[in-house]
């Protein structure tokens, strides 16, 4: 008989008000013979949450779900960050237990902010240099939010949040410089021997 592999995978819902986890698990029996099965997710800024899992699903959190505002009332855009999620069950065939952790960072409200920088971007009216200009700072940018998402994926959480910051101060800078477009980033490094 196969064993028990408990996997859970944190699937991207595009929205600053959900987070979907998703039983990645390999079960010897069909269905699960297993029972108590719960997540503890830890959010940044707030204590470890356990509810009950259903193996084989599908869930999605919301600021409600996860305690953070009442139900009934508007789910507010849950926080940016690294998260601490545990799974776990009881195997009711030797009465063992098995978890599995996992740290993810969700920067789904940068990524909100990023998306909005990017499409002012579109809609300036700039010249070549600083449109070019604009693009190398955005995909900068960019690197560092994939940076902060690797290394929470590969449990370096300091230098996670150290990128997601960094990411952070670099497009507040952006957004406030009206794009951040001088030209002469672009003209110093990649076209110094011709005009634009």
């Amino acid at each position: 008989m196969a064993d028990l592999k408990l996997d859970i995978v944190v699937i991207p819902t595009y929205s600053t008000l959900t987070l979907g986890i998703a039983d990645a698990s390999i079960y010897p029996t069909d269905p699960p013979n297993v029972s108590s099965a719960t997540i503890a997710i830890t959010i940044p800024g707030f204590a470890i949450k356990s509810l009950d899992f259903t193996p084989n699903s599908f869930t999605v959190y919301t600021s409600s779900t996860l305690g953070l505002t009442q139900v009934g009332t508007p789910d507010l855009p849950l926080p940016d960050g690294v998260y601490f999620i545990e799974y776990t069950v009881k195997n009711n065939v030797d009465q063992t237990w098995s978890s599995v952790n996992k740290s993810i960072i969700r920067v789904e409200r940068l990524q909100e902010k990023f998306d909005e920088a990017f499409m002012k971007l579109d809609m300036m009216e700039c010249d070549r240099a600083i449109k070019t200009q604009a693009k190398v700072d955005l995909n900068t940018i960019y690197f560092f939010i994939q940076g902060a998402i690797a290394a929470a994926n590969n449990c370096a959480i300091d230098e996670a949040n150290k990128l997601y910051t960094q990411a952070n101060r670099m497009l507040d800078n952006f957004i406030r410089t009206n794009c951040g477009c001088s030209g002469n980033n672009y003209l110093i490094n990649f076209n110094t021997y011709g005009p634009v």
